[in-house]
This record gives C-alpha cells, structure tokens and sequence, in this order.
C-alpha cells in the first residue's frame, strides 16, 4: 500500500485498528434534519469523542473550525434529494483535488444495487477509485438503499458489499443485519455499520453495535442515533465505550446514564 494510502487509513482508525466515525452529511439530501439544523452546534459537544467524521463541502468549511476538526471522510456523491423522483439516480459531486484541498483523509461515495441507477452508481464508484489511487485517497462506499429499507437484509448487503470492494473500496459502510457475519466474511476489505434496525431504546442501539462488532465490523459511522438522541453526549461515549473500550452493551447502557446523569 502507498505511503500516503496508509497514513490517511490511519488517521481515521485507533491504534486498536478500530473507529467511531460520525456522520453529518444528511443534508446533502435531506436538507435541514431534525437536530442537523446547525451543524456547528451539533457537532461541537461531539467531537472530542468521535475518530473522524463523515461531512460533505459547504458544511465543512461553514461549520468546522480548521483548528479544532478531526480527521475527515468527505461525501463526494450527490444529485438527488428527497423531492426527487429517485435517491439512487446519483453521480460525483466534489472532484479529487478538491478533497486534497481540504486535506481530507478519505472519500465517500454511495452506491445503489439493484437499482435502476445501478450500473452508473458503479462506474462512478470505480472512476472515484482510479482517481483514489492515483493521489493516495481512500475511498469509502456507502451501500446505500435509497427508501426500500427491506432491502436490509444478510443476501442484499452481502452482495452490495463484495460488489464495492471489488471495484476497489478501500472500506465499505453498510447496515448490521440479522447473520451480520456473512456480509462481514464475504466482505475482503473492512466495513462500519451504517446503522441496524428501528429499535426504540438506547440499549438496543448499543447491543446492535456490539453484536456488529462481535461479528466482524471494525466500528460505526452512526450519525442520527448520537446525535438524534435526548443526550447525544452520552450516547457517543456509550458507543465509544464498546468500540475502544471492548464494553458489553450492558456496561454501555451503564455509561451512558452516569454521564447522562452527570456522574461521569
């Protein structure tokens, strides 16, 4: 691997080769999220707890002080929104020399399986991976589902996964689902989960992470289950407490209220 390939990789990950990634970048086709209104406001309380963070352009250099940031994973792909006809019918939005410009650690791009915007997600995928290779910029894929949220499941994940790495991503987000292992196992390159299933309590959050982890991923990018949360604070230093403390989610859960509660 590249010298400059192998530094940014490990600037986004511990010494304990394992991360939590924090995702703001919904906007890009959402807009103005519940609690993403002001991301600045979001953001700060978090990030001394976060390894990197997953943000698109404007919102990097409108909200994050260059002083005060932490590695960056950059969203490079866009073009639809939710009052379009479709979320999967994407392409590149941020060129590679503009990542460099803003000294970015990686690149993140979404792909849409068994879409009808399949085959260009794809190609746009694998022309982000020329141009990654080329100045030493990895790429993160995004297994992306658009709104068929049944797709979520062991075969399609798995499948979408191994489609990415093979184009050439250098780590791979996708959700945690039931037989987590097998998206893991079929998977040659890392993978972070995206998110798990609707769950109503902060405990079934922390024990989806824990089992994906148990199962093969190396951390999170979990954006709207820290900071969509009564205590986000707590919430991230909970989760961090799985990924880099090796917590069960019950010693989690048990974080999370002290800190809650202003113990810790």
């Amino acid at each position: 691997m590249d010298w400059g390939m192998e530094n940014r990789l490990a600037q986004l990950m511990e010494g304990d080769g394992r991360c939590l990634w924090l995702p703001v970048d919904h906007g890009y086709f959402q807009g103005p999220v519940k609690k993403l209104e002001k991301p600045q406001e979001t953001l700060g309380p978090l990030l001394p707890y976060a390894d990197a963070i997953f943000i698109t352009r404007g919102v990097l250099r409108s909200c994050v002080e260059p002083g005060k940031s932490k590695p960056v994973i950059l969203r490079v792909s866009g073009g639809s929104s939710v009052a379009g006809r479709d979320l999967a019918h994407e392409g590149i939005t941020t060129c590679m020399e503009e990542a460099i410009r803003l000294n970015v650690c990686a690149v993140g791009i979404s792909i849409f399986v068994g879409t009808e915007y399949e085959h260009d997600s794809l190609l746009n995928l694998a022309r982000l991976v020329d141009e990654g290779e080329k100045y030493g910029m990895p790429v993160m894929a995004v297994t992306a589902v658009g709104r068929e949220l049944k797709k979520r499941d062991a075969r399609y994940l798995g499948l979408a996964s191994r489609i990415a790495a093979e184009l050439g991503a250098r780590v791979v987000k996708t959700y945690y689902c039931d037989q987590f292992e097998k998206v893991a196992q079929g998977c040659p390159v890392p993978i972070v989960i995206a998110g798990g299933p609707k769950v109503d309590t902060e405990l079934e959050v922390l024990q989806f992470v824990h089992d994906g982890m148990q199962r093969g991923a190396i951390g999170v990018n979990l954006g709207r289950n820290i900071w969509q949360n009564k205590h986000p604070v707590a919430m991230i230093r909970a989760i961090r407490a799985i990924i880099h403390e090796n917590a069960t989610a019950e010693r989690a859960q048990a974080v999370y209220d002290s800190v809650r509660s202003g113990v810790a």
